[in-house]
């Protein structure tokens, strides 16, 4: 199928074909109407790659996340969609599954096809994936985090403040025995941020850590019932639980309850990022709304507004007391 068999189709230049769908000229509305009418009924799909080696780009933006079965990340593309929908550009996501050194591979790979626009997520990158994004000459845009050294323009909360938000809110209700379960990677920057902020904040406040449970591999339901289990049968008396997300502090929530503790009297607990689809559980958890969908719109905005800049985006993530934390 060629562009010429769409100008005979429509009765019109092959010209005039590449106008109407390179949104290019002066084109009456009757002409564009009966160009796009043939291309449909034809199954015409025009090569943005010919196009894309005379302006050296093509309308692709790549993103770049961790994981697609972490549910933080969806909600992050979701705000990317929401803005680009509006536009000529569309996304292309690539998963750097939480390695650096693949990461760097999949950026260059991104690169290699001289997108729009790039969004990664984190601000910990190998030299040459941080060297590839400085001079890449398009819009980069690093999201979710916003304690570190940017590339380029950043969009994202402090999760070293997040977490010291945190610690605030346990030490104002009261509790004093704190137990921390979260990851052992140190891979995941941002949870590790979180736990540092927590015990600045809980300094501040003259607490400690009473004592902490880290797994190794995903968050889940069952890992989360696990730490707790572990925890609370090693130090019983702990009466406040802080998770690293709100899917391990789902399972705990779980635990506490089949094991007849009062919630959030005898002990509280708390979470991070405010997912949606845990509204079902029997008590609402105490969670932090990490704002995602925000950042990946604004990060799209500045894509699309097809500028260098180096300008940060610092969100504030909201607190939510849930029904799992006592009233201050």
């Amino acid at each position: 199928m060629t562009l010429r068999d769409v100008a005979e189709a429509a009765g019109v230049s092959e010209m005039t074909v590449s106008r109407v769908l390179r949104q290019r000229g002066d084109v009456s509305e009757k002409t564009r109407d009966k160009v796009f009418e043939a291309a449909r009924s034809l199954g015409y799909v025009p090569n943005k790659i010919a196009g894309a080696l005379a302006s050296n780009r093509v309308n692709l933006v790549g993103v770049v996340i961790p994981s697609l079965s972490n549910m933080v990340f969806p909600d992050v593309l979701d705000g990317i969609g929401a803005v680009l929908d509006g536009t000529p550009l569309q996304p292309v996501v690539g998963t750097s599954k939480y390695d650096a050194d693949h990461e760097e591979h999949v950026i260059y790979e991104m690169l290699s096809w001289r997108p729009s626009g790039l969004i990664v997520a984190g601000l910990e990158h190998t030299d040459a994936a941080r060297a590839m994004m400085a001079n890449a000459g398009i819009p980069v845009v690093e999201v979710m985090d916003v304690d570190g050294d940017p590339v380029a323009a950043c969009v994202g909360i402090s999760h070293v403040e997040a977490g010291r938000q945190m610690a605030r809110e346990i030490a104002a209700r009261g509790y004093r025995r704190i137990g921390y379960c979260g990851s052992s990677s140190i891979k995941d920057h941002r949870a590790q941020k979180r736990r540092q902020g927590l015990e600045q904040g809980l300094a501040e406040a003259g607490l400690t850590l009473a004592d902490s449970c880290l797994y190794a591999g995903t968050s889940g339901f069952g890992t989360g019932r696990g730490m707790t289990e572990e925890i609370l049968t090693r130090t019983p008396d702990l009466d406040f639980l802080y998770y690293n997300s709100d899917i391990n502090a789902a399972g705990g929530l779980l635990y506490c309850l089949e094991k007849g503790m009062d919630i959030p009297a005898r002990i509280g607990m708390a979470g991070f990022n405010s997912f949606e689809v845990l509204d079902g559980l029997p008590m609402r958890i105490a969670t932090m709304d990490s704002q995602r969908r925000e950042i990946g719109r604004r990060a799209a905005e500045l894509v699309a507004a097809n500028a260098l800049t180096d300008e940060i985006v610092r969100l504030t993530p909201q607190f939510l007391p849930g029904d799992t934390m006592r009233e201050a």
